[in-house]
């Protein structure tokens, strides 16, 4: 199937993604739009693992305040070089986190930053919630339990609040494709006048 112009505009503006990447995804699922931009999606993971080594040297602040005045966060966004920092859509990408940190008031950037014995206790909680269950099906109660749990308190792992469809972390990985750059929530803290 031949590749048009067209269509490459079309899956650049609902992905953001250069030229190139769009026009061999596009080629990769032979002309389908949405495999396209499933093929995007595959590839931005790859990338993403690929560039975990590369040094964080930039970033931003964003904040946000709600409208009320009564709750209000702060995020550090990094990346690795100025020149994506200073982009008025990675600011714009931090703003969005910052938005999420205050609407969702996580606890922790991502699962490692949990301590063990914070975890531990997290599944002595639950654990009690499958007591009466066949031994054979409670590990995976517990397992479905923690993980749910885990996904409300775990900023990359939360939905994204314009989009429940994606998370943050897949919001941050087609960043980085887009931008080529690793990029990353260094922390963040939330207020609240309440």
């Amino acid at each position: 199937m031949d590749i048009t112009s067209e269509m490459v505009k079309e899956l650049r503006d609902r992905t953001g993604i250069s030229v190139m990447q769009c026009k061999a995804a596009l080629l990769e699922a032979g002309g389908d739009m949405e495999k396209a931009i499933l093929v995007l999606s595959k590839k931005g993971g790859a990338l993403a693992a690929k560039k975990s080594d590369r040094a964080l040297g930039a970033g931003t602040v964003a904040s946000y305040i709600h409208a009320n005045k009564e709750v209000g966060s702060m995020v550090v966004l990094r990346s690795e070089t100025d020149f994506v920092s200073k982009n008025e859509e990675f600011i714009a990408l931090a703003r969005e986190i910052a938005l999420q940190v205050a609407a969702q008031n996580p606890s922790y950037v991502k699962r490692e930053d949990i301590s063990e014995q914070k975890l531990a206790d997290i599944r002595d909680l639950f654990a009690k919630e499958t007591e009466g269950k066949p031994e054979e099906l409670k590990k995976k109660i517990l397992e479905g339990k923690v993980d749910a749990y885990l996904k409300g308190i775990v900023l990359m792992e939360q939905p994204y609040i314009k989009d429940d469809t994606k998370t943050m972390r897949d919001l941050i990985e087609n960043a980085g494709q887009k931008f080529g750059e690793r990029i990353e929530v260094e922390k963040f803290i939330r207020y609240s006048a309440k």
